[in-house]
């Protein structure tokens, strides 16, 4: 088997499912790349038995076949290589690879095809379509709040709710949860599903930047994503989700209303003075004021800062994990947040104010207990 290829074109393909990739001792053709040719075309696939990505791009060649290349020295090489046609050249009997480009000539032992697992494909299926835009915002949106708790596995991945109003995505890892709604997706059926970490990271990092549509299929154990020449399937996780609406506070008499860089800069400051351990700032409202401090008595560090602001409510002391609070200061796009709390004890919600009327966006971040210094 025989074919050429560009090393520009065939190493941007490659990068684009490599993270499918399997580090896995246990399963070293999964350390491989899977190249079928067929009809002048190559697909390239890669996969962890979780999750596989493939892609597809034109070739030259007279022949068909599939070959397992390993993806570490296959990258490698093209990666120092010049833009420049290479030839791949297969034994199809002792699965050897000979890649020449301009004098060189580098050889590689590859894997017999038909040894690679098969990528799933999704029977039974019902689709919605996303404009890729909006996929990505709610990845941007929920997954940094996705929990790494094994023993939990539910919340180690996004939650998709989808129904005939809206979609809802929404994480959690029982610190801080992420509720990111969006008002104008919607699908035929009312279902819902957990998508895995993994699977959500790859997907950000290959949707393109212009705005195209992401074909969704999905039945009650997988979900299958396409676009452009890439397609993307994962394993859904097959856990029960939390009652996510049972734990946030709808009476929240106490509402905060601030600049989110100015927030943000100050929680970033004061946060280097808090306990390494604990992270933990203390807000106080009075007034038109709020003041945020931390203090680590082991260095005796101290920080304290003052912000004016907008406030509705009786004065009020609590005290927050500074890293939430930043995590999801930096994931919001508005200009104004509002902190809405009740008392120092009960969770807090984070509201983007302004924006997109169809991105309904709610943080809610758990308090901590405040230590008695002054």
């Amino acid at each position: 088997m025989r074919f050429i290829v560009s090393t520009s074109t065939l190493l941007k393909q490659l990068q684009a499912v490599s993270g499918a990739l399997s580090s896995s001792t246990v399963l070293p053709i999964l350390e491989n790349f899977l190249f079928q040719i067929k009809d002048g075309n190559l697909t390239i696939s890669a996969t962890d038995l979780q999750t596989s990505m493939t892609t597809s791009l034109t070739v030259e060649t007279n022949e068909n076949g599939r070959i397992c290349i390993p993806s570490r020295i296959l990258l490698d090489t093209l990666k120092s290589l010049p833009e420049q046609p290479v030839t791949f050249s297969v034994d199809e009997k002792t699965f050897a690879v000979e890649i020449k480009a301009g004098d060189g000539s580098y050889k590689l032992s590859g894997e017999n095809g038909e040894d690679f697992p098969k990528i799933p494909v999704v029977e039974n299926a019902s689709s919605v379509s996303l404009p890729a835009s909006v996929l990505a915002e709610a990845i941007n949106k929920t997954i940094f709040a996705v929990s790494n708790d094994e023993l939990r596995p539910a919340m180690t991945g996004v939650y998709c709710q989808l129904t005939p109003e809206h979609f809802t995505f929404v994480a959690t890892d029982a610190h801080k949860l992420v509720r990111y709604r969006r008002k104008d997706a919607h699908s035929a059926t009312s279902t819902s599903f957990i998508m895995p970490k993994k699977a959500l990271n790859l997907l950000k990092s290959s949707l393109p930047s212009e705005d195209v549509a992401v074909s969704v299929e999905y039945n009650s154990t997988s979900a299958f994503f396409k676009f452009g020449n890439i397609n993307l399937v994962c394993r859904l996780i097959d856990e029960r989700y939390p009652d996510y609406d049972a734990v946030i506070p709808t009476n929240n008499p106490n509402k905060l209303t601030i600049d989110r860089l100015s927030f943000l800069g100050s929680l970033s400051r004061v946060a280097i003075y808090a306990n390494k351990t604990t992270h933990q700032v203390r807000l106080k409202v009075e007034g038109n004021e709020l003041n945020i401090s931390s203090e680590d008595l082991d260095f005796s560090n101290e920080a304290h800062e003052k912000l004016t602001c907008q406030y509705e409510g009786e004065d009020l002391e609590i005290g927050f994990n500074a890293r939430f609070l930043i995590e999801m200061l930096k994931n919001l796009n508005c200009e104004e947040v509002s902190l809405e709390m009740s008392t120092p004890n009960r969770a807090g919600l984070l509201l983007p104010q302004g924006g997109d009327e169809n991105e309904d966006v709610l943080m809610l971040v758990m308090p901590v207990m405040l230590n008695s210094y002054a």
